[in-house]
């Protein structure tokens, strides 16, 4: 599937492309998530992007894992997997370090969705980090579900989930 983006002054000229993990435009989200999660989390965090085979995130197994390309340089992307027969799992959602702060995230997140929604799934659920307030305010501001005291130490608390029930729709 390949989109092009209505333009508007952040995110003019983005074009959607699924791409297996194996392409070569994929490699700065897996550089740089890693990187983030490092930083965030110890030398350990590499392991998460490891946790879930390659094959997860694609359409024989139910994921997908798409980028948003300007001038055909990716500078956002996200994966989901099957977490359960009516449920996507979002993973690695990212914006590349140059292009934060044009709401491409938001873009990436609503493209996921509406794919998970073309493929029959009915929610979506996910987990971000408790040292990832930015991500935490990206899921609450489209609208996700907090499993979770808001109230309480996000350090306290470990991943924390949230998630969000999907309109289905069926692609023609």
């Amino acid at each position: 599937m390949t989109s092009v983006a209505q333009p508007s002054p952040d995110t003019a000229e983005l074009t959607v492309v699924q791409v297996p993990a194996s392409d070569s435009r994929v490699k700065p989200l897996l550089r740089e998530l890693g990187d983030e999660y490092s930083r965030r989390y110890g030398k350990d965090a590499h392991a998460e992007m490891a946790r879930y085979p390659d094959e997860e995130f694609t359409a024989p197994c139910g994921g997908v894992l798409l980028l948003l390309l300007e001038r055909g340089e990716p500078v956002a992307g996200g994966a989901f997997r099957r977490y359960d027969e009516g449920t996507a799992e979002l993973k690695r959602i990212w914006t590349h370090s140059a292009h934060r702060r044009r709401g491409l995230a938001r873009r990436v997140v609503a493209e996921l969705e509406r794919e998970a929604s073309a493929r029959g799934y009915r929610r979506i659920y996910l987990t971000t980090g408790p040292r990832q307030p930015e991500a935490r305010s990206l899921y609450l501001a489209t609208g996700y579900t907090s499993l979770f005291d808001t109230e309480a130490d996000p350090e306290t608390i470990g991943p924390l989930p949230f998630e969000k029930h999907l309109n289905v729709t069926t692609r023609t």
